[in-house]
């Protein structure tokens, strides 16, 4: 049986560096030839993640937003229409299923949409295929399809064969997510990136699932991924869709759900099947824009610490250590414990 590693069980060895400032690293990435992102961060398609607030603030610090799907196709093309009437050319991504691509992916092409995103939990599937050879037939290079989840390097190579221009690796690491609880399914994600970068193919890997902190995005980006998609960092800002609300205490909270609990697929299609995620609150933290600050910040460091200038310096020059249980705890701020 073959062990699988997460990100926490991994760390980076520093190296030596010459970089004086870290304002001269690059972390910037290509989507394809046409799609350059200055900031190699994606934001989750969930109906508490990303609407139009939130992807013209991913837009805006040279990231990418992917519009949810948990609507209708009028309601959807709307959200994406109104931004780009607004804000003019702007990368903005939107998310289409497997049973309602066509209409959707029709609707948000007609309002400029150039990147559709396949959402699907399990990608390594027969419909994606009819799914994704079918746009590629009907759009071509016209648009960028970014599809997934897959887990495994045969799941890669799958869909990177059907047509995909990018696909999402990970399944079951989501911060909100229980389908490797209830299904028994599922890789860590840090070792899906280091299987599927062993592909032939030219996609692009975008990690997804697992990644809580900014050293977890430069771990994802070391191992192998070119681009990574967050969900639960973003969760709780100002610009993510829903209600601010006060609890007991005063404090005030926001609503962050997985797209397969059972309060998210009542919510979008009045019924819920077997679930595989949960709803939460989290604390309202305001706007997102020092926040992708800071990540972007982080990355940036992270590089230095491997003395690379950029994501292709940073694949060439890391390696990585086992951490221990003991190494873990160290790994983590640990002061606030002492004196109790």
């Amino acid at each position: 049986m073959k062990q699988a590693y997460s990100f926490d069980d991994v760390l980076l060895v520093p190296k030596f560096s010459d970089i004086e400032s870290r304002f001269s690293v690059k972390i910037g990435n290509d989507l394809d030839e046409n799609i350059h992102l200055d900031l190699p961060v994606i934001s989750s398609p969930m109906d508490t993640i990303t609407e139009s607030d939130m992807a013209l603030a991913m837009a805006g610090a040279g990231g990418l937003g992917v519009v949810h799907r948990y609507n209708t196709v009028q309601e959807q093309a709307s959200i994406v229409s109104d931004a780009f009437f607004k804000y003019g050319d702007i990368k903005i991504a939107a998310a289409v299923g497997m049973t309602d691509f066509d209409d959707r992916s029709h609707a948000l092409i007609s309002v400029g949409t150039q990147i559709i995103c396949i959402d699907v939990a399990h990608g390594h599937h027969v419909m994606m295929e009819r799914c994704i050879k079918t746009l590629k037939d009907k759009f071509g290079d016209r648009v960028h399809l970014m599809a997934g989840n897959v887990a495994t390097l045969e799941g890669f190579d799958a869909l990177a064969s059907w047509g995909a221009d990018s696909v999402r690796v990970g399944i079951g690491g989501g911060s909100i997510c229980s389908t490797r609880l209830v299904t028994g399914h599922g890789i860590p994600t840090f070792q899906s990136i280091v299987n599927c970068a062993q592909t032939n193919y030219d996609v692009k890997i975008i990690a997804d699932g697992g990644i809580k902190t900014a050293g977890g995005i430069v771990k994802a980006l070391a191992a192998g991924a070119d681009f990574v998609m967050i969900g639960s960092m973003l969760a709780g800002t100002k610009e993510t869709p829903g209600e601010v609300f006060s609890g007991k205490s005063g404090k005030k909270y926001k609503v962050y759900r997985g797209m397969a609990s059972s309060a998210a697929q009542t919510a979008w299609r009045g019924r819920a099947s077997t679930p595989e995620g949960i709803s939460t609150t989290v604390p309202f933290r305001g706007g997102v824009k020092n926040l992708l600050q800071d990540i972007a910040g982080g990355i940036r460091s992270g590089l230095s610490y491997s003395g690379a200038r950029n994501l292709e310096e940073l694949r060439g020059k890391a390696s990585f250590v086992l951490q221990t249980t003991a190494g873990q705890m160290e790994s983590s701020t640990h002061v606030l414990g002492r004196g109790k």
